[in-house]
């Protein structure tokens, strides 16, 4: 899953929403991480998170959706499609409207209560005045993503247009996010009530 979903899936305060986003940039043993409290069992959860997502069939089956061309990002396509989901029938899913849920993460982030990575300190003022949570709802939105994460790496230009394979399969994608999200909240559930 990608940001929004791990912010989502997040218990709702600034250190837990911290730890779900670090946990695509914190690596190796948490003991040794510096982090502690709220922060690693949120690290935690982004790595059941994922963990779980992986091996899901129903994510699986997504991946196959995705055009040969851009198979080998299936993984990143998929994660990014669903965030776009979650963001469109976001009332389904959450009582706080996305644009107010997305401001108060925003207003969090902006101030971190711990020390992060450099990377990550960098991201985050992108992330925010670019509006990242809330453009997921718009296909445009997923269009500047895909794009963006395309310029990170040579050999990721493929994501470039990759909202292309969202457009032509929309309902299968939206359908397997349906059918899979119900899954991933009662995991999240499950990993946070035992972290209590």
């Amino acid at each position: 899953m990608n940001f929004l979903a791990h912010l989502y899936l997040s218990p709702p305060t600034p250190d837990a929403w911290l730890g779900s986003l670090l946990g695509d940039f914190v690596k190796g043993p948490l003991d040794a991480s510096g982090y502690g409290g709220e922060v690693q069992a949120a690290i935690r959860l982004h790595r059941s998170v994922d963990t779980f997502t992986d091996a899901h069939p129903v994510v699986r089956e997504a991946r196959g959706l995705v055009s040969p061309a851009r198979r080998r990002y299936a993984g990143i396509l998929v994660d990014i499609f669903f965030d776009h989901f979650l963001a469109v029938r976001w009332t389904a899913w959450h009582q706080a409207p996305l644009r107010d849920f997305a401001d108060d993460v925003y207003a969090s982030l902006s101030r971190p209560s711990l020390p992060v990575p450099d990377r990550f300190g960098r991201l985050v003022p992108h992330l925010v005045s670019q509006d990242w949570l809330a453009g997921y709802a718009t296909l445009d939105g997923i269009a500047i993503t895909l794009d963006r994460m395309s310029r990170r790496a040579p050999h990721a230009i493929v994501l470039a247009g990759g909202h292309e394979e969202l457009a032509v399969r929309a309902d299968a994608f939206g359908a397997a996010f349906e059918a899979f999200f119900p899954d991933l909240r009662d995991l999240a559930r499950g990993v946070v009530r035992a972290a209590a």
